[in-house]
This record gives structure tokens, sequence and C-alpha cells, in this order.
């Protein structure tokens, strides 16, 4: 089966499915629709990595460019650089996803998300690519290493987002999810002055994610309690996203985070427009808070891919999704785990309260249940099956909640998500609609 483009590139099993000679002909075809003049190209430390690397450079060749090797760096240092010279570039990424899975995802010159007319151009020419003839492997692969220069240059973005301000006195555990962020949020933090302390910050090859990072905060939470810091900061594998932790363990999604963000800048006149992008799977309480506090909320389709279109279409500048992307895109082109943090930190720096309490304080969350649906296999194109079947628990529920029922664009499952006024009623919502869905379509 030919690999498709989902809500964040291309992935797939390293190992069967995305492997070097697919991943020539994936960066050939991006290269010449995006241009193949110093393509940059980033990875994060999964074991595959450096071998996929490898593979872009080649593509590009064949293209007839060459390539720029920014290494092992978050996925938001490829778009800065992409940005600030106006080249394309190519992640080797899987994200959160386990370390035998990796993906492509590509950035146009300016360090921008490719909009759906770019990326189905790609797609045409990747599949062409695949069922042409063999090309002459080119002789020479121009790759020029700029990974330390990367590095800084992301790491004094993100320091100078705070116009000065520090984080001196604050005391910090880290988890970089033995991923990208190893390479830049430890300095970062201390260059600001904060007291950190860095766990899962040893990456193999094969233990990015495993039980640690944005998605397993277990470890990071009982951490932050016994070392009695002010916060925790925990990424994932790319390091474009992340997730916080209160000097409580309690657990700071992103929907919250954008809380806190979205009511400092509207109280300092720095929110444009006096609104916020979000996406469907924020919660209710967040929508309401906004409202509250005369917060105009735009919403998108799942992906920040959509939550920057939507941005750039009203000219805002605060978005992003309850996994935790977020995007300032007064500051950057795309969803950015560090700077966020950096922001999120210095709101609460500037407040009388601790971040626990600052996030309480921000919007009061409706239990929100999510049940997976398994699906054998991706199928983004259900949609219209699936919403006859939420329909009756839509109207049941009326204000009082929201079903949100949408296949993965990212894995082979349906997504089942159900908010309520209490915790026992919006589970057993989830749960029979998740069990009609099963057996009546799978």
């Amino acid at each position: 089966m030919t690999l498709r483009f989902g809500t964040d590139g291309m992935r797939g099993d390293a190992r069967t499915e995305l492997t070097p000679p697919i991943v020539e002909m994936l960066a050939r075809a991006g290269a010449e629709v995006l241009g193949c003049d110093g393509l940059a190209i980033a990875r994060d430390t999964r074991e595959s990595g450096e071998t996929l690397s490898a593979a872009i450079k080649i593509g590009v060749a064949m293209a007839g460019g060459h390539s720029v090797d920014l290494g092992v760096v978050p996925t938001p240092a490829a778009a800065l650089w992409c940005a600030e010279n106006e080249v394309a570039g190519a992640v080797v990424s899987a994200s959160h996803n386990p370390w035998y899975d990796n993906g492509i995802k590509f950035f146009a010159p300016g360090g921008l998300k490719l909009g759906d007319d770019v990326q189905s151009e790609i797609q045409r020419r990747f599949d062409l690519h695949l069922s042409g003839p063999t090309p002459e492997r080119p002789g020479d692969v121009r790759s020029l290493d700029r990974h330390s220069e990367a590095v800084s240059r992301h790491s004094k973005h993100v320091v100078d987002s705070l116009e000065g301000r520090s984080l001196d006195g604050m005391r910090l555990v880290v988890d970089t999810a033995n991923g990208a962020a190893t390479t830049v949020a430890p300095g970062v933090f201390r260059e600001l002055g904060a007291d950190v302390a860095v766990i899962h910050a040893s990456p193999d090859g094969r233990n990015i994610n495993d039980r640690c990072g944005s998605t397993h905060p277990d470890d990071l939470q009982r951490e932050v309690v016994r070392a009695g810091a002010h916060a925790g900061i925990a990424f994932d594998g790319d390091a474009d996203r992340l997730i916080a932790v209160g000097p409580d363990g309690s657990l700071v999604d992103g929907d919250r985070i954008i809380a806190m963000c979205a009511l400092d800048r509207h109280s300092r006149g720095r929110l444009t427009g006096d609104a916020v992008v979000i996406t469907v799977m924020t919660n209710l309480g967040f929508r309401r808070s906004m409202s509250n506090a005369g917060i105009e909320v735009v919403e998108t389709g799942v992906g920040d891919r959509n939550v920057l279109e939507a941005l750039d279409r009203r000219g805002l500048s605060l978005g992003g999704e309850q996994s935790g992307h977020v995007i300032f895109r007064d500051i950057s082109t795309t969803g950015d785990g560090l700077l966020t943090a950096v922001q999120l930190l210095d709101v609460v720096n500037r407040s009388d309260n601790d971040l626990a309490s600052l996030a309480e304080r921000s919007m009061t969350r409706l239990p929100q249940v999510l049940v997976n649906v398994s699906t054998g296999e991706r199928r983004p194109d259900i949609g219209h099956l699936l919403e006859p079947l939420a329909a009756p628990y839509v109207e049941s529920l009326g204000e009082r909640g929201r079903v949100l029922v949408r296949a993965s664009g990212t894995e082979p499952l349906v997504r089942v998500m159900v908010e309520a006024e209490t915790d026992e009623e919006a589970t057993s919502v989830a749960t029979e609609l998740a069990d009609k869905i099963t057996a009546d379509l799978f």
C-alpha cells in the first residue's frame, strides 16, 4: 500500500514501510515541488533517523539540489531555519509515536506547514516516482553540517521572546522524552536563570517517548513533587508540543496553557484581535472561560496546520491544541514546545499564583472522556458514516456537553470524545457510542 500524507506529514513503521528507498522518492518529490537549493534536514533521536536523513539527501540530489543537515534538533528549530533562510525543510520524526515508527514532514520556504494543494502535488509526484523506472543514483550528494548553528539560533530566538525578562528563582524539572529537546531545552531554561533538573535525557535510539515525555508524564509528576519544584515541563519526541505539571503534581494540558496565555495577553492588550484559535477537541470549559473574558474563539479541525491557517487568515497571534501544540504566531511559524514553555513560565513568574492555581483559575474543565475504536487500517474518509451514529447522543446531551467523533489522521483509529457535566455521564455516552461504532462499522 502506498503511504499517504496524514494530518502531520507521512508516517509509517521504519522497519517495513517508511524505508530508505521510499524516503528517497518522497524527498525527491518534495524537493521538486518546494525547492532543492539548500533544503534543510532535521531529525529526532530515533534509531532510523540518521539513515532516513541520508535518504532525504539522496532524494534532494536526485532533484538536482543540495541539502543542509541540521542534525538532531526540535522540529521548530528546523522551521526557524527555513524561515530565516527562505528554504524548504524536511523533518524526520514521528512525534509522540514509538521508536520503530518514523515520519517525514515538510516545511515550505519561510518555515510554514504545507497547504493541501502543495501536499497533494508532492503526493502525486511521489506516486509517479514509485511507479516509474528506478533513477540513476547521484554521484555527488552535497550536504552541509549546520547543527550547532541551528541549536544556537533556536535558543536565542526563544530567549529573546521574553524581551529581557528572566525565569530567575524558578525551580524546574524538565522531561525531554529522550528526544530532540535534549539538544536545546535544558540550556535555554538555565540561560534564563532557572534552576533545572532534567529527566529522560539519555536517548539511545529506542527509548524516545518510552514511558516518558508529554504522553507519559507520571515520572515528571512524581519528581516535581519530590523536588519541591515550581513546575515541570514534558516535551514530545520532536519537541513541538508540551504538557506542564504544577507544583502539586497536577497536569496542565494545552487547553489550560492556551487559556492562561490568552488571558494574560488580553489583560496586557497583546492578544491580537482579542481572539484565539482552537480545535474541535478543545474543552467546552475553555470556550466558556474565553466568552466570560470577552475573547472570541475561532474553531478549526484537528491539527496544528489547521490552527496556523486560521491564525494567518484572521491575522491572529495565539492558537493551539489540547495536546500541547501551541502557536505564538507573532513569534513563530509553527508550534514550539520550548517557546511555549518559556511563555507559560513567564506568565506564572509575573503573577501572584503558582502554576496549578493559575491553571485552575483560567478555566473550569468539563469532564472529558476519549475512547479509541480500532479500525484495522487508517480510514480518514469515513466521517460521513460516523455522523449519523453520533447524532442521537449529540441531541440527548444538548447544551450540557459535546460529542465529537472523527477518524484519526495519523493512526488506524476512530476517536470518540464526549464532554458532559459528570464523569459518569461522559464515560457512559462515550462507551456506548464506541460500542455502536464497532458493531455497525467494524
